[in-house]
């Protein structure tokens, strides 16, 4: 197997991994909203809803959103090692997680707190307080 066709390869695992996060995500983003949808229809159904319905589905939300931010956190790792593999002229397979955490990037509360996850589940928050607030003062 010549140099290019090692890169190659390297490359196509890399991606793979990087694939699979990002489905990770995408699935418990369709979990967290399965889970909001059952609540609201719970929160609508019931006659005076109890103030721990907020907790019992804003803990969701925040565990949801911790595990969605390490899989982006995982992503955005595995995307420096592309981008460093993509540059070499010979590799080793080497996938050095700790050298891409050293970057500026590199850090998990970086993508826990990422734009995106903030708008997805703030929104979400939000949406829960907003039915509750609608249901249990109406």
């Amino acid at each position: 197997m010549g140099n290019s066709e090692r890169i190659v390869k390297h490359l196509e695992m890399t991606q793979a991994i990087i694939d699979r996060m990002g489905r990770n995500s995408f699935q418990l983003k369709g979990w967290s909203m399965t889970i909001i949808v059952a609540a609201t229809i719970l929160i609508a159904r019931t006659s005076l809803p109890s103030p721990f319905f907020i907790l019992a589905l804003i803990v969701p939300i925040i565990v949801f959103w911790i595990l969605d931010g390490y899989f982006l956190w995982q992503e955005r790792l595995f995307r420096g090692i592309y981008n460093d593999v993509r540059i070499q002229i010979d590799t080793d397979f080497k996938m050095n997680l700790k050298e891409q955490k050293k970057k500026p990037n590199g850090r998990w509360r970086n993508a826990t707190w990422s734009r995106t996850l903030r708008i997805f589940y703030i929104g979400e928050s939000v949406f829960i307080f907003f039915v509750f607030g609608i249901s249990f003062f109406c």
